[in-house]
Order: C-alpha cells, then structure tokens, then sequence
C-alpha cells in the first residue's frame, strides 16, 4: 500500500546525520526525496522508530524556490539491510525517514560540510533563518 503524500523526486544528494542523545553520527546520499520524507543510504546503524537530524541542500523543486541548506529533523520509519552476502562488500543500510521539522540554514554553514559534527552543533550564530513545524 502506498502511503506518501507528497511527490518524491528522484535525487543523488550528499546528506550527514546524527542520532539526537546518541554518539550516532555519519554520512549518506538520498535515492529519493520530498517535503515530508527520504529514504537515504548510509553505513550508520539506524533502528526504527529512532528520531534523526539530516543536514543536505535541499532542491528548489522542493522549496520551490532557490536550493538551500536545510536541517531536518524526522523519525526513521524503515530500515532494509542488506543482503547477508558472502562477499560482504554490500554495508549501506536503506533508511525511510519521515521529516517532522526543518530549518533553513545559513549559506556559509554549508560549506561546513567536511565535519558531520560541525553542521549538527548549534552555536548562537548558528540560528536558523526559519523554522516550520508543519511541511
């Protein structure tokens, strides 16, 4: 049964990530995305129903507007690992997140994102330019 609301879009976009009150932090890159969810690959060891902040630009076909750097904050709704292989050459978890808050962030802060830690640490500087609770 399909249960997305909005429109994904199929995008290859760098993303990083942190398990809020966890030490869980790591990088990945979306399969797809829309206003209200993505699913992403990733090597972090992600567990249903765990809350997740992900830092990526988002498209302008989502913002419909210019593409931007955006903090989100969901709940991981799905996670399909991979295929016990012989090789084990296949580790990247699939992750279905469902975005419950976003925030905009500075351009600057983007050019960040070298260090994971860096674009999840919120200074006084580092506010968000706007914020929505509803997508």
């Amino acid at each position: 049964m399909e249960r997305r609301v909005g429109q994904r879009f199929p995008y290859l976009l760098p993303l990083s990530l942190r398990q809020p009150g966890s030490s869980i932090e790591g990088l990945g890159f979306t399969q797809d995305l829309s206003s209200r969810g993505v699913f992403f690959f990733t090597d972090a060891a992600l567990e249903v129903g765990s809350e997740i902040s992900l830092t990526l630009r988002m498209p302008s076909e989502i913002t419909l507007g210019d593409s931007m750097p955006v903090r989100c904050r969901g709940r991981v709704l799905r996670v399909t690992r991979p295929a016990n292989s012989a090789t084990g050459a296949e580790t990247r978890i699939g992750v279905a997140v469902r975005l419950e808050d976003y925030e905009y962030l500075p351009e600057a802060q983007s050019a960040q994102s070298v260090r994971v830690s860096t674009l999840h640490h919120y200074r006084d500087e580092d506010q968000p330019l706007h914020s929505s609770r509803s997508l």
